[in-house]
């Protein structure tokens, strides 16, 4: 009836930590008048988290909420991240740079790695990395935004390395003052419709009762409401992804020089990472548990570790997979309750704010869930989950090593079809399967192709007509602007100094 006011769809996230306050966060901020958010979480529940690694993604995400991100990185001890170091892949002593950023520049409709591999062919290319900027300013550890224009100083992005354990709480007290209510318990009984099978409420130890049309299961591992109540199967990749356990540690820094990028090792039986803080340094061995014992990976991490140990190391357990339906009934997962996929490429959170930007896209405004809303949002999270899946398995599928019985097994094994198809068109062509939904596009696909030294047999035939000493001159000149842009780029730790200092003249 016209003047009615639609009323607004009550929405219960369980669980809190990094997804359920982002879910709850986004959803106020971005849905305004649409939904009310209460949100169960309980502090006998403790937090999945170590220094954790982002994708450029998340600057979008904190920009839409409205955060500075200066205070932002302050409350959460965050450094910036111009991409991943990968050491070890491919072959032991050799290591290469993802960059958030391009490398070089296309040209006619060639792609530049074409040109790259043509005058490579012949003697007159440099190392790949040297012809992006964001790799450049990784290797000398300097850090400016990017600029707004077209230019040189436009073509890389950015992450941040941050604190995940503060995460949580600062995305809590942002999401309280904007309006989510925020309930302190256990849940111990899930209400269903007995004719739906739709969840209708919560029922806490204490005997509260929290009523919803629609709930996002936060609760982790667990999945409460979506494996466990739902029962919503889990498809299992450890056959492709073995590592299946974290030793992680903290420790303090060796230099006053913080990096600003992730570095990725590879180990005996999976690989460990280093991220840089603010305040500290984060450890961890990502490792099969088939391959290697949990003391001895513990004691590799303590062996390996940039600085003094802060604790000692803690073991995370987990199972690579994802649910066969990340929306069931009235009941989404988000973060881990949906899926996991090891942090080798940085993907944790942003997988979850994917799932939240789906709900936000396909959110049922008029109060009624949609089956094809919900059809489309678990196509949407499938595609992204099964994409990401296959540029990790490349990772470690892609890699001359044998020097142990987990890198000869992953070297060996059948990968899926859906990565076949892509390493085939790449070997054969030097082509690059192109896709306009997911994550992960050319130049993240060429920077581990190139860089774990898979060449292919050929490339386009047309970057043979130009002189090829005029093209590698042309590759010369940007070099030396790549250079000189670097140059004039402040280091990383100064312009975290500035930017701390800005914030308090503001304060």
């Amino acid at each position: 009836m016209t003047g009615e006011t639609q009323p607004k769809l009550r929405v219960v996230v369980l669980g809190g930590g990094t997804a359920g306050w982002m879910t709850a966060a986004g959803l106020v901020r971005m849905l305004p008048g649409l939904c009310t958010v209460a949100l169960i979480e309980s502090q006998d529940i403790g937090i999945v988290g170590v220094g954790e690694a982002t994708l450029p993604h998340i600057r979008g995400f904190v920009e839409r909420l409205g955060i500075d991100e200066a205070a932002f990185m302050k409350a959460t001890h965050a450094t910036y991240k111009l991409g991943i170091d990968f050491r070890d892949f491919g072959r032991v002593g050799e290591s290469y740079i993802h960059p958030f950023g391009t490398f070089g520049e296309d040209v006619g409709g060639i792609g530049f790695h074409h040109y790259w591999l043509e005058l490579q062919r012949q003697g007159l290319a440099a190392e790949l990395g040297t012809y992006s900027l964001a790799v450049a300013a990784c290797r000398a550890n300097r850090f400016a935004p990017p600029s707004e224009d077209s230019s040189l100083g436009s073509t890389y992005g950015y992450a941040y390395q941050f604190d995940a354990t503060l995460f949580g709480p600062f995305m809590r007290e942002f999401g309280t003052a904007n309006g989510v209510t925020r309930h302190e318990g256990l849940v111990t009984e899930v209400e269903r419709d007995p004719e739906s099978g739709d969840v209708t409420a919560l029922i806490l130890k204490d005997g509260r009762r929290i009523e919803g049309e629609l709930f996002v299961d936060c609760s982790g591992f667990r999945s409460l409401l979506l494996g466990q109540e739902l029962e919503e199967a889990w498809d299992d990749w450890t056959h492709w992804l073995p590592c299946d356990r974290a030793a992680a540690m903290p420790c303090t820094h060796r230099t006053s020089d913080i990096r600003p990028y992730t570095i990725a090792t590879a180990m005996p039986a999976g690989w460990r990472w280093q991220i840089p803080l603010q305040h500290r340094m984060g450890n961890g061995y990502v490792f099969s548990s088939a391959h290697i014992g949990e003391d001895e990976a513990c004691e590799a991490i303590r062996n390996s570790a940039e600085g003094d140990p802060l604790a000692d190391p803690r073991i995370l357990k987990f199972r690579p997979g994802r649910r066969t339906k990340s929306w069931s009934h009235n009941v989404i997962g988000v973060g881990l309750a949906s899926g996991f996929l090891e942090p080798l490429e940085s993907t944790s959170i942003y997988l979850a704010q994917m799932a939240i930007t789906y709900l936000i896209e396909l959110f049922p405004t008029d109060g009624r869930i949609d089956p094809r809303d919900r059809d489309e949002f678990n196509r949407l999270v499938d595609m992204e989950y099964d994409r990401v899946r296959d540029f990790l398995i490349l990772h470690y599928n892609a890699t001359t090593r044998d020097d142990s019985d987990f890198w000869n097994h992953v070297r060996t094994m059948q990968v899926p079809d859906t990565l076949a198809d892509k390493l085939e068109l790449w070997k054969r062509t030097g082509r690059i399967e192109k896709y306009s939904e997911g994550l992960f596009y050319d130049v993240s696909w060429m920077a581990v192709y190139l860089g774990q030294g898979l060449l292919p047999e050929a490339h386009d035939s047309r970057v043979s007509l130009p002189d090829p000493q005029r093209v590698a001159g042309a590759m010369e000149r940007l070099q030396r602007e790549i250079d000189a842009h670097v140059a004039a780029m402040p280091g990383h730790v100064d312009y975290l100094t500035r930017e701390a200092a800005r914030l308090a003249q503001a304060a």
